[in-house]
């Protein structure tokens, strides 16, 4: 859908709208992209949750005013990807003429590939030298690594303003792994005041990058644990419609490896996407059963509801609340291999920047995906690459069906079946 033919666009009211941002490196300008069809349309996520790249995008745009954030989010990109050089270029252009577009692509990228690798990113990392040598005694983590990340907070210092962050009306979440104890934890500046330590921490894969010391623990990337702080999100929005915009850099599906290289890729995208369909599937199941909760509530008496401790937790346990998963999922290109996540060429990040764009343009070319979802659906998902886009209808009727025949229990025996029922479920 064009600029063009854009027509005006009223969201319907929902009690939260989240941003779920995950990590992926050089893949992250795609949910740039994402952000600025939101802009377009005026959406402005009250909740913003990221993992790794995730993070640093989550910075920027929780870092900046709305009317900013789109601009702050190029300059960044801008800021830690480089143009190609004279080589990358040349296997870019010159082998097309020969009909070879696929091949000289790939060795582009390959080449902007292996100069990250070697010379590090502006901005971003940069090799370190010298490097820690095994058997030569122990170092602090936050010094252990290929690469130094000290760049990256400048950029960040740049690009977004943390006392908007910490005082602004956006929620800010993300995600790393304390290196002590292997527990995914999340930074929420609802909790806390954040830095640009906390973000850094989100992103410090090992052995690339360092540990982030905070507070006297260190932490790595918080895609060691998960990648998507789906999970997150929708414990924090319990009880509230929400809408979630869930941004995902790695797609579980994919062809069957047919060599070395491609087998790394494959596997890269099957860890890192973290088993997002899983979860998805998991948290509908749980909305399910807390709807069917509530359902089977209204048929107990209040006076008993408000005397019994049982009927108490299970009042806590209920959810009638609506939550509607805007699926966007950046699709591998033809050229790209196992080094994608850490190819920054100007020429790669602008082609992931407008895949997402045309992504999230396309998902608003369906409007109806964006009605708050019927008591009985309770959690649909939609994914402009896999439709029509809702929770499986073998889900959906595992949620009428009993709720149906619960209706059919006489008046007499309705608060002794609900009791047992209940007393089952939260046992």
């Amino acid at each position: 859908m064009s600029l063009n033919n854009k027509v005006a666009f009223v969201l319907p009211h929902y009690d939260e709208v989240a941003l779920v941002l995950q990590g992926g490196g050089a893949l992250g300008s795609y949910q740039a992209g994402v952000y600025e069809g939101l802009a377009e349309m005026g959406v402005h996520p009250g909740t913003i949750s990221g993992i790794s790249i995730g993070a640093l995008n989550t910075a920027i745009i929780a870092g900046n005013a709305p009317e900013n954030r789109v601009a702050a989010l190029r300059g960044f990109w801008n800021r830690i990807c480089h143009p190609l050089d004279w080589v990358g270029g040349l296997s870019a252009w010159m082998p097309p003429m020969f009909g070879t577009q696929d091949v000289s692509r790939k060795w582009a990228s390959v080449w902007a590939a292996a100069r990250a690798l070697t010379e590090g990113q502006p901005g971003f990392f940069s090799p370190r030298v010298p490097l820690p040598l095994a058997g030569f005694g122990k170092q602090n983590p936050n010094v252990v690594s290929y690469y130094d990340t000290a760049a990256l907070k400048e950029t960040l210092l740049a690009f977004a303003d943390f006392d908007r962050i910490n005082d602004g009306d956006v929620r800010v979440s993300v995600g790393a792994v304390n290196v002590r104890t292997g527990n995914l934890v999340y930074f929420d500046n609802t909790k806390m005041r954040l830095k640009p330590e906390h973000f850094m921490a989100s992103g410090a894969l090992p052995p690339g990058f360092p540990a982030v010391e905070i507070d006297g623990e260190y932490y790595w990337d918080g895609g060691l644990v998960s990648n998507t702080p789906l999970t997150e999100v929708l414990r924090d929005a319990d009880h509230k419609d929400a809408l979630v915009f869930q941004v995902d850099l790695w797609s579980a599906r994919g062809n069957a490896p047919g060599d070395f290289f491609d087998i790394s890729a494959r596997a890269k995208d099957i860890q890192y996407s973290s088993r997002t369909r899983a979860v998805t599937s998991m948290l509908a199941d749980r909305q399910k059963h807390a709807r069917f909760i509530k359902e089977l509530l209204a048929h107990i008496p209040a006076d008993l509801r408000r005397t019994d401790p049982l009927f108490r937790l299970a009042e806590e346990a209920a959810d009638g609340s609506a939550i509607n998963v805007v699926h966007l999922i950046y699709k591998n290109k033809p050229y790209e291999g196992h080094y994608k996540d850490y190819e920054f060429s100007i020429d790669t990040m602008r082609e992931h920047w407008e895949s997402g764009l045309e992504d999230i343009r396309d998902s608003f070319s369906h409007r109806e995906w964006f009605d708050v979802p019927s008591r009985e659906q309770g959690f649909v998902t939609h994914d402009v690459h896999r439709l029509p886009g809702s929770v499986p209808q073998c889900d959906r009727d595992a949620l009428i069906a009993p709720l149906a025949e619960e209706r059919k229990i006489s008046d007499d025996g309705r608060a002794i079946e609900a009791r047992e029922w209940a007393r089952e479920s939260v046992s």
